[in-house]
């Protein structure tokens, strides 16, 4: 598996928590909990841009690591 397919992965994985996070928020009734998941969605929104540029950058620039 090359860093770019490795780097793919972790992108999905990232998108797939961070939409379980705004499931788990909407479906709980404790506004504390609710909060959790969101600040917790918020960061990995961050995360998830900065590999989203990340994919982008290897796929471009840097040919060994080509899909």
């Amino acid at each position: 598996m090359t860093v770019g397919s490795q780097v793919k992965g972790c992108f999905s994985s990232i998108k797939s928590a961070e939409a379980t996070l705004s499931l788990l928020a909407n479906k709980t009734q404790d506004q504390q909990t609710k909060e959790v998941f969101e600040n917790t969605q918020k960061i990995l929104s961050e995360v998830k841009e900065d590999l989203q540029k990340q994919v982008i950058w290897l796929g471009t620039e840097e040919s060994q690591y080509k899909f």
